[in-house]
């Protein structure tokens, strides 16, 4: 099923899948991407779940409030989101920035929200990472979507990936290049604000950490830290994948989350 959802100051694109009455898993895409994202995962997830996958504020079809954006609105929007659909409370994965999003839900709202997936994603912005982002906010600036496309995507996936799979590759540049500019910057602009590291300490549900083997922004080590910081916390690696680990090895990106989402199910 797709809807658009209402939240009063802008609409959202939502997708559900799966039974009925099963439980619910709420799916949050990175920077970049959309709800398309997650399609390697649905046929796996919708055997134990009703999924909700929504496309972020600036991203897909979703609408283009005005920027800048911070966590505060990206974790806004999650529980505008249950509430429009009648979930009381889910499971939640996201990655990089959708990962970001569900620790947001962990320390704020874990009355909703039962154990989190934070799938190649970090919990601070060091002067780096701030930097980085003004230089990506720059090439979109000059050159639109089409400036940062092929950065993405050496980012994104490993070059044996990239080889081996030209025509998902395609798919996935046709999916960044879809996205309006001002929607890419206003979320990169929250990212530039990520202060959640100092309050893992604070989460009390169950937190899987999932990253590729080759993602140098949110590094094996970067998320094993961050595991380490979160009570009850663990942190798998990926081999072999690089930062969006769903797509770039999805079959051992789907064992390891749906080995922790199903428990107690």
């Amino acid at each position: 099923m797709t809807s658009r959802v209402d939240l009063g100051t802008h609409c959202l694109q939502t997708y559900v899948d799966g039974p009925a009455g099963a439980p619910w898993l709420i799916l949050s895409n990175s920077l970049g991407a959309s709800a398309e994202m997650w399609e390697p995962q649905i046929p796996a997830l919708t055997e134990n779940f009703q999924v909700l996958r929504y496309d972020t504020r600036g991203h897909g079809k979703s609408d283009v409030p005005k920027g800048p954006y911070s966590f505060q609105h990206l974790v806004d929007d999650v529980v505008r989101l249950m509430d429009a659909h009648g979930i009381e409370t889910a499971r939640f994965m996201g990655l990089s920035k959708g990962g970001m999003t569900g620790l947001g839900m962990a320390l704020s709202h874990p009355d909703r929200i039962e154990r989190v997936v934070c799938a190649d994603g970090r919990s601070d912005a060091p002067p780096p990472f701030k930097a980085m982002w003004d230089e990506r906010i720059g090439k979109v600036e000059a050159d639109g979507m089409a400036g940062i496309v092929e950065g993405t995507m050496a980012t994104w996936f490993t070059p044996d990936w990239l080889d081996a799979n030209p025509e998902s590759a395609d798919k996935v540049r046709r999916m960044i290049l879809s996205h309006e500019p001002a929607g890419y910057i206003a979320n990169c602009r929250a990212l530039q604000g990520l202060d959640y590291f100092r309050h893992l300490s604070n989460i009390g549900i169950p937190v899987l950490y999932v990253g590729g083997s080759h993602d140098k922004g949110a590094s094996p080590e970067v998320m094993q830290a961050m595991a380490d910081a979160t009570p009850g916390g663990r942190f798998i690696e990926i081999p072999g994948a690089a930062h969006v680990a769903n797509i770039n090895a999805p079959e051992a990106f789907n064992k390891a989350v749906l080995d922790f989402l199903t428990t107690d199910i």
